[in-house]
């Protein structure tokens, strides 16, 4: 028993001196930095704040956003809201002065926040990927289930309680199962925070799963996209030679047809009229039609996107913390563990300039907030279109 309280003494020593350490290698700033750093991150903070709210309000101003897929963006953008709303501007402080002067009860419930609303921004993104893995997949049944916004509901709240689960309890908890908390007054960190297992554990959930499972949603939705091109390519060709002639005469070729609707979007009204298209079954008109095609690219696309950037912003993390962690904190310095914070962070900045570039409801709700004039109501723009 002593020699267990002698090597719990040693190991809370090694954590005063590591903190220490750490506190003094962060806390002198000379005034340009200071005021540098300031700037930066007070502009993060307004940034998250105002891009995320402006996600948030759109769902009030545009009802034709509340749809079962958007949801879950919205629910992403209160995740990130939180961030730059409680988590960035409490730790600003600690940041610039080194020292955490609020409490050990509200230290406690800056971890929880944090923690919860970091998990919760990565679980959202694999929720986002796998609704549109499921538009495109399995389009009929999905189309079917838009107006069930009860499910979506149900996902939404799994994810915080997901989120919660994964660290929420060893934070209340771990210094009650250990014994005692090893973070001293003046710092504010988990107590898991050098418990490589439990860390690794953790990121397997938090990090490795997420991101395995985004890229397998959008690998098939690509190759979905890829056999239906390759579909597309050879049915209009086998509908062309066996056409009669005379509907071959009324209208274009369907191949020449195919590749104007692919290279002219406005040119898809005239050729919904044709008498030869209008021959075709209902099946192979919904194989043919270029809108389902372009609505899929597009979705790869912003999969594509969010993929990257939520790749860029949480692989540094998480691996510097399960390296940090195994080794103690003696081969990392610190100072590069607060840049993969911050570029955590940077994600819930990120993330409300995904919606405008690539969905087009999210950017047409942003101009009816930003540029109300130029989307005047429907009554007005007719009176004003009236000879």
């Amino acid at each position: 028993m002593s020699g267990e309280e002698h090597s719990n003494s040693s190991n809370s020593g090694y954590y005063f001196d590591n903190t220490s350490t750490r506190v003094q290698s962060r806390a002198f700033f000379s005034r340009p930095v200071f005021v540098m750093l300031m700037v930066v991150m007070v502009t993060l903070v307004v940034v998250i704040v105002l891009g995320n709210a402006l996600v948030i309000f759109a769902f009030k101003v545009d009802k034709s956003l509340r749809r079962q897929c958007n949801y879950y963006f919205l629910n992403l953008a209160i995740s990130d809201f939180l961030v730059g709303a409680f988590c960035i501007p409490v730790y600003i402080p600690y940041t610039l002065t080194g020292r955490w002067t609020l409490g050990r009860g509200m230290c406690k419930l800056w971890l929880v926040m944090d923690y919860l609303l970091c998990s919760a921004s990565a679980f959202n993104i694999v929720l986002i990927s796998y609704d549109r893995f499921l538009s495109v997949t399995r389009a009929v049944s999905y189309r079917a289930k838009q107006s069930m916004t009860h499910r979506a509901l149900i996902k939404m709240v799994a994810v915080w309680v997901l989120a919660f689960v994964l660290y929420g309890p060893a934070i209340i908890v771990w210094e009650l199962v250990v014994g005692r908390s090893r973070v001293p007054k003046d710092e504010c960190f988990a107590d898991f925070y050098y418990s490589w297992y439990f860390l690794l554990s953790a990121s397997m959930l938090e990090f490795f799963s997420p991101f395995i499972s985004v890229a397998f949603f959008n690998l098939s939705i690509y190759l979905s996209i890829r056999r239906r091109r390759l579909r597309c390519r050879t049915t209009p060709l086998h509908l062309h030679m066996s056409e009669p002639a005379s509907a071959q005469g009324e209208s274009l070729p369907l191949s020449q047809t195919w590749g104007t609707k692919l290279a002219v979007r406005g040119s898809i009204h005239s050729q919904s009229s044709s008498p030869s298209l209008g021959k075709m079954d209902s099946s192979t008109s919904r194989t043919l039609h270029p809108n389902r095609l372009s609505r899929d690219k597009k979705i790869a696309k912003s999969l594509a996107v969010i993929v990257c950037v939520f790749a860029i912003c949480w692989a540094p993390y998480t691996l510097l913390m399960i390296i940090r962690a195994a080794c103690k904190g003696r081969c990392i310095p610190h100072h590069w563990y607060e840049v993969t914070f911050w570029l955590l962070w940077l994600n819930s900045a990120i993330n409300p300039f995904l919606y405008p570039l690539c969905h087009s409801s999210f950017r047409r709700a942003f101009g009816k907030i930003l540029c109300p004039k130029r989307y005047a109501s429907p009554s007005s723009s007719g009176m004003r279109s009236a000879p």
